[in-house]
């Protein structure tokens, strides 16, 4: 769905209020006003709800309360802006919301937890915030907001020799090689880039660590893959964008692939690879060809993937951080894990524990310190953290050096059909795991 559809002029408003409360009823009457069948009390009733057990402060002053109510409509996006600053409990300190973003969403609406993820990594922009918060009246905070939620607008590739040269190679190595797409990574290009600058017949696959939307919006490419990468080796991302591409079904084990890019941010392509998918990934498929358990969404190990990458390289206020994921399977895994400690995401709703939902971020960071396993449903439903493995595995050694919780991440994916990602305190490195066998997804730190 494209967010800009949802963002009417005639509900964004400045805002009065000094208090949340009063903010929601603000923008609550802007909403009543224009859907007459909607009913405030329990709207409000709902929002507040949420508040109570989990914040929606985002940081950057930005909120994003929202609430699931039964109505025709999918969804209905209002906006207020804050000059004076909306006191929070979610926030730290003395910071104040500038910006509310308000979401009501059917009851009826699927594709709920990926809307709410999508507007809460816009909205993390510090760019766009502060162009949002500045705005000079409220017809120019629409056009920003317009601009910012169709996704980021790249530039096209410098039309220069070199990089004329190399995509004219990589179309003739590509089809010289069969391969049965061209994997872009845009990151190389400072904003991006955008397929009108390729000029290339190729069915093309956008890699980048931006937050933009895939699907309509950019139809220029056949996919859009949005992978984060923390090191300037060329094409960093490249084994965890094909393995994304692989799980969701855009490309097949047995194709080939030709990926081209260049350092980050350099605007120059200079590194040119051609990828058999089955050879790279031999030795963790074992002779089968489904690396994605039957019931793990794609989306959901792609998340899981984020937030792991995430902590390996931020850690947890300051100190490097160890932590393990168990994702599917959950009826086998329950009865191979016992609780090390009282589980803090019982009692909750299965929509506000979903690992979609952009506000598990920091709860899954803040509890990744207790020792255990995090034990995630295939549908993304967090059912446990602080998890004891019990599992073993004597038919794979693994390499030197790595420790009990490799040895559990690994033991665990062969006693049942899971993944299992760790993330090493020592190293920073993150690891996945199938059948017991290892594939690194971002190398050590240095």
């Amino acid at each position: 769905m494209r967010l800009e559809k949802v963002i009417a002029r005639s509900r964004i408003i400045d805002l009065h209020s000094l208090d949340l409360e009063g903010a929601l009823q603000e923008l609550l009457a802007v909403c009543v006003k224009q859907f007459p069948d909607l009913k405030p009390d329990a709207l409000m009733k709902g929002l507040l709800a949420r508040e109570s057990t989990m914040t929606t402060y985002l940081g950057l002053g930005v909120a994003l309360p929202h609430v699931r109510v039964k109505m025709p409509r999918r969804y209905i996006l209002a906006i207020g802006r804050s000059r004076a600053g909306i006191k929070h409990d979610g926030a730290i300190g003395d910071e104040r919301v500038r910006l509310i973003v308000m979401l009501i969403a059917g009851e009826k609406a699927r594709d709920y937890l990926q809307v709410l993820a999508t507007i809460a990594r816009q909205v993390k922009e510090p760019e766009l915030v502060d162009a949002l918060v500045h705005a000079p009246d409220l017809d120019a905070l629409h056009e920003q907001l317009v601009g910012g939620f169709g996704g980021i607008r790249p530039v096209q590739a410098q039309q220069n020799r070199i990089n004329r040269l190399m995509l004219r190679e990589a179309e003739r190595v590509a089809k010289g090689a069969d391969c049965r797409a061209l994997l872009v990574f845009g990151d190389t290009f400072v904003g991006g880039i955008e397929s009108a600058g390729l000029r290339t017949r190729l069915k093309t696959i956008l890699v980048t660590r931006n937050p933009v939307e895939s699907g309509e919006d950019r139809r220029e490419f056949a996919e859009t893959i949005q992978v984060r990468s923390f090191s300037s080796h060329r094409m960093a991302q490249l084994r965890s964008a094909i393995l994304v591409a692989v799980t969701r079904g855009v490309i097949r084990f047995t194709d080939r692939v030709c990926c081209i890019g260049g350092m980050t941010g350099s605007n120059q392509f200079d590194t040119l690879i051609v990828v058999d998918i089955e050879r790279e990934f031999q030795t963790l498929l074992t002779g089968s060809n489904d690396l994605l358990p039957e019931d793990v969404k794609p989306e959901v190990l792609e998340r899981v993937i984020a937030v792991a990458t995430e902590l390996a390289v931020e850690g947890r206020e300051g100190r490097p951080v160890g932590c393990l994921f168990v994702i599917g399977d959950n009826e086998r895994v329950s009865t191979l894990t016992k609780p090390l400690v009282l589980n803090p995401f019982f009692g909750y709703k299965e929509e506000d524990r979903n690992i979609l939902n952009p506000f598990m971020d920091e709860t899954v960071k803040e509890f990744s310190s207790i020792d255990g396993a995090f034990i995630i449903r295939g549908d993304g439903v967090v059912e446990s953290a602080g998890s004891l493995i019990q599992a073993t595995d004597r038919d794979h050694a693994l390499p030197s050096g790595l420790g009990s919780r490799h040895a559990a991440a690994a033991a665990i994916s062969v006693a049942a059909h899971c993944i299992s990602i760790v993330v090493s305190s020592s190293t920073g490195q993150v690891t996945l795991f199938r059948r017991g066998v290892m594939l690194p997804l971002m190398e050590k730190r240095r």
